[in-house]
């Protein structure tokens, strides 16, 4: 058995194909609150997850749709409902990161219509498959293309029902993002859809109701690499947990040696695999033992040389295994049971790492690379720095997991010339403000600082005000504030009236007493 482990920040690319014709209208509502959901939840297997969207209905000619002038542009006419037209495969949305532009597209998305039950859903993916510049595919991600779909679809040799009879080329016909070639070329064979979605690394999932089940599952066996769901409702939670389980990758591998070669000599084989859907693999090397016959013991013994040693080389025949175990453990980290990281082969006691077409492979147990370090906008490292060991070396002036922390403050230098207004501190090139109450690039805005200065601005014009109250009332020629706090009086024997008036005042106002200073006149 090979397991395979995908990395915390392994780039994923999903790519949603849906059908819009008529019968999908409830199913479409649903996937508009998938993409946010999914995003969160697939966060627990990658940070790097990009989403796009395409739609399908079937070839716009007939007898697929209704060719009548008012149903070509608008197959719902008859119920007073404006449909898109009938296409083939249109691409919506590249993969992009954006989860919010995503949902947009989606929410904006109408149904369309045909006549017939089935689909064209093979025609679809196999453009999907093949316009990688178009659609965004990244060469270093995981490849997910999702057909959701309520009916079957059409196979090859189907259009001839509409007089088209040129097979397939395999070819990408995208013009403004449409598929230019629908009613000129017949739907793909499902040999030449396998070796599309093989040769670009894709793994297709497919999301069917469960009424359509049994018909994909018999499809789906012809397409080595595929994943079949079936959904009951096209519900998010339904949606993440199929693509979360397509996600898994198992493998159960048996090799053996049926014969020995023609001419009796021994021979190695390697054995390429790789998984459905990533751009890398892992080769199995299988060393064949032709050459043997039986000593008196009922053990084997080969006449060949070891190329470890000037000994015999009895240990892989099975004559010394504490000598061959002794030498697999050499290969293995301490506490794996897996020899060289399952990224290379063990020879003479030593890794030999195999090649990616990531980048190089080394370390005694072929447990480095330099490849697994976060990707950002395609680029290892944020393309500022080199991944060594895993890890992302930054070039000058960088720093940060993904070399996307800029060292200069340059950035968070405000007008005045201090680092964010002298309110905050400067954090992977950004203000972060001490206090919540300021905002903006550089800690430049306070809103509640303008209306701070509002109240107390109210507090000295009501305090000035009863100053003139008691003036006025008690008919004297001045009265001041004193400051002596919360439980100064007034002399009530001066002014009775301003007392009641102060008093009610001085439990108004959050501020200091008032006393009447009387002057002699």
């Amino acid at each position: 058995i090979v397991a395979v482990n995908q990395l915390e920040r392994y780039p994923v690319d999903l790519y949603y194909l849906v059908d819009v014709s008529a019968s999908m209208q409830e199913n479409l509502d649903q996937l508009k609150t998938v993409g946010v959901a999914l995003s969160h939840r697939m966060t627990e297997h990658s940070l790097d997850l990009r989403l796009g969207f395409g739609s399908f209905v079937d070839k716009p000619v007939s007898p697929y749709i209704n060719v009548h002038p008012s149903k070509i542009n608008n197959p719902c006419s008859d119920y007073e409902i404006r449909c898109r037209p009938a296409h083939g495969f249109h691409h919506v949305l590249s993969l992009t990161a954006n989860i919010t532009e995503f949902t947009r597209v989606v929410k904006r998305q109408r149904i369309s219509g045909n006549m017939d039950t089935p689909e064209g859903g093979l025609d679809a993916m196999l453009q999907a498959a093949v316009c990688q510049v178009c659609l965004g595919w990244r060469p270093e991600a995981k490849r997910l293309l999702l057909l959701m779909t309520d009916q079957p679809s059409h196979l090859a040799l189907d259009s001839r029902l509409a007089g088209i009879v040129t097979p397939h080329d395999g070819l990408c016909h995208l013009e403004n993002n449409i598929y230019s070639e629908s009613t000129r070329m017949d739907h793909p064979s499902m040999g030449l859809l396998a070796d599309k979605l093989l040769e670009n690394h894709i793994y297709s999932i497919f999301a069917v109701e469960k009424q359509q089940y049994q018909w994909y599952e018999d499809l789906v066996g012809l397409l080595s690499g595929s994943y079949l769901g079936k959904v009951g409702l096209f519900q998010a939670p339904n949606l993440i947990e199929l693509v979360v389980n397509a996600y898994k990758v198992y493998f159960n591998i048996t090799i053996g040696l049926r014969s020995c070669p023609d001419d009796g000599e021994d021979e190695d084989v390697s054995v390429e695999v790789r998984p459905v859907g990533y751009n890398e693999s892992t080769v199995v090397r299988v060393r064949s033992r032709c050459r043997c016959s039986c000593g008196p013991a009922g053990l084997c013994h080969d006449s060949a040389q070891s190329a470890c040693s000037e000994t015999p080389h009895k240990a892989a025949l099975g004559l010394n295994k504490d000598s061959d175990r002794n030498s697999e453990s050499n290969c293995r980290a301490g506490g794996s049971d897996v020899d060289c990281s399952g990224r290379g082969v063990c020879e003479c006691g030593k890794c030999v790492c195999e090649h990616s077409r990531l980048g190089a492979v080394y370390g005694q147990y072929c447990e480095k690379d330099d490849f697994s370090c976060p990707y950002e906008e395609g680029l290892v490292c944020g393309g500022r720095g080199v991944c060594v060991s895993g890890e992302c070396v930054c070039n000058d002036g960088w720093t940060g997991d993904n070399c996307g922390c800029p060292v200069s403050t340059a950035t968070c230098q405000s007008a005045n010339g201090l680092l964010c207004s002298g309110r905050g501190s400067c954090v992977c090139g950004k203000c972060v403000c001490s206090d919540p109450q300021f905002s903006g690039n550089v800690c430049e805005r306070c809103p509640m600082c303008h209306s701070t200065f509002m109240v107390g601005a109210l507090k000295a014009a009501i305090h000035s005000l009863v100053l003139s109250l008691l003036q006025e009332v008690c008919g004297l020629p001045s009265v001041s504030r004193s400051h002596t706090g919360r439980g100064g009086t007034l002399q009530p024997h001066l002014c009775p009236t301003a007392v009641a008036i102060g008093s009610r005042q001085a439990q108004t106002l959050d501020g200091p007493s008032y006393r009447l200073v009387h002057a002699q006149v």
